[in-house]
């Protein structure tokens, strides 16, 4: 068996499976990353001509898609992994439509609830994964996803824009309905992941009593922490540029606002394998370069210095990632890992609108400058707490 490939009774999974999976996620969240931006332009054709409630309404599937994750990964452990990605892609699809076709910001405000409900794809993409694979290959297949969600999140705001001459944003939710439905149909093909895989899986846990790098709980407690300190500076960030640097033009902006996802897609593999048996020094090191870049973007008063600030949270964004991304697969071995992802997608979730909120709160009392400073001091701490003893399982043996 290579460290690419799991075989499993009558099939083998490998790279073109993988790519097929992350490459359906990255046109299913074409409607779920790139429409949001656009709710100023939303809501006045639904009847709220100030947009009040768009902060709301942008952070309503983060909610209702962090309730609802764990329930819909311990479903999957029990009824099939591809049947619950299958219903996640089809849901997805459902909510977009009903979110084109509203006619009122009730009938809307309903479509994006069920979208978080019925959505879910990541994590439903994630426990597909886990359960077909284990080790370096599962960390390395989660690390890809990461970077289909990275590139969706770049070019699917640049895709609404182009269109938005011809349809506008609303109506794209409708269009863009087809994707997911076109997603379900190419996984459709794919192999269902095993029972037989899982118990192998637990049998060899049970023989190699190697605890992982970070117990569950410390997991969950860094995609919270990572999530919260990276997300908090995104809402805000525009507003940042243009207090210190007036009249840069909005693709100027757009392009600071998309370099440390940029960064991730050219460099994740490669620091995947720098870091992958070191995963705890690459965490480490990530949320260092973030707590130095975010306190960097309080300070920069010039063009050069903010590339340099974005780019060095690119780095602290693509070691975070990738190396939660090691120690959720360390941490899968053994476990169900519908239950597992759909739980890590749930901490990941509520981090991110923690950092709403708190973005929203420190903007309007301090200023344009107080999410970055938030963020900065949330991932300072959190490089003190993964090297204190708590974090590592002293009984691990030396990799």
């Amino acid at each position: 068996m290579s460290a690419e490939t799991l075989r499993m009774p009558g099939t083998a999974f490998g790279r073109g499976h993988v790519h097929a999976v992350a490459g359906c996620y990255f046109v299913a969240s074409f409607a779920a990353l790139g429409l949001p931006p656009y709710l100023t332009q939303i809501l006045p054709e639904l009847g709220d001509r100030q947009a009040h409630w768009a902060g709301v309404l942008y952070v309503v599937p983060t909610v209702f898609g962090a309730l609802g994750a764990p329930l819909w990964g311990r479903l999957a452990d029990r009824y099939g992994r591809k049947r619950l990605l299958l219903r996640a892609q089809l849901g997805l699809a459902v909510a977009f439509l009903l979110a084109g076709l509203a006619d009122s910001l009730a009938a809307f405000t309903v479509a994006l609830v069920l979208q978080g409900i019925l959505g879910g794809t990541f994590a439903a993409s994630n426990g597909y994964l886990g359960a077909a694979l284990e080790g370096a290959a599962l960390s390395r297949a989660l690390t890809l996803m990461q970077g289909s969600a990275r590139a969706a999140l770049v070019v699917a705001p640049v895709l609404v824009g182009s269109l938005s001459g011809v349809l506008s944003p609303h109506r794209q939710y409708a269009l863009l309905a087809v994707l997911p439905l076109t997603a379900t149909l190419l996984l459709a093909a794919l192999p269902e992941p095993a029972p037989a895989a899982q118990t192998s899986e637990r049998a060899s846990a049970a023989v190699d009593p190697t605890p992982p790098v970070v117990s569950l709980r410390a997991l969950y407690a860094l995609e919270f922490a990572f999530v919260f300190s990276t997300v908090v500076s995104f809402p805000y960030l525009i507003a940042l540029v243009d207090d210190r640097l007036p009249g840069t033009s909005p693709t100027l902006a757009g392009v600071l606002f998309a370099l440390p996802h940029l960064c991730y897609l050219v460099t994740a593999l490669a620091v995947h394998s720098a870091f992958h048996r070191r995963p705890r020094l690459g965490i480490a090191l990530g949320f260092t370069c973030i707590a130095l870049a975010l306190a960097g973007h309080a300070t920069a008063s010039s063009l050069p210095t903010l590339i340099a600030v974005r780019l060095l949270l690119g780095a602290g964004l693509t070691l975070g990632l990738v190396c939660l991304s090691v120690l959720a697969a360390d941490c899968a071995k053994g476990r169900a890992p519908g239950g597992m992802f759909g739980s890590l997608e749930f901490f990941s979730k509520a981090g991110a609108v923690a950092a709403g909120l708190a973005a929203a709160a420190g903007s309007a009392r301090f200023g344009p400058a107080a999410p970055v400073l938030t963020g900065g001091a949330a991932a300072a701490v959190t490089v003190l707490a993964v090297l204190l003893p708590p974090l590592d399982h002293r009984t691990r043996r030396s990799r």
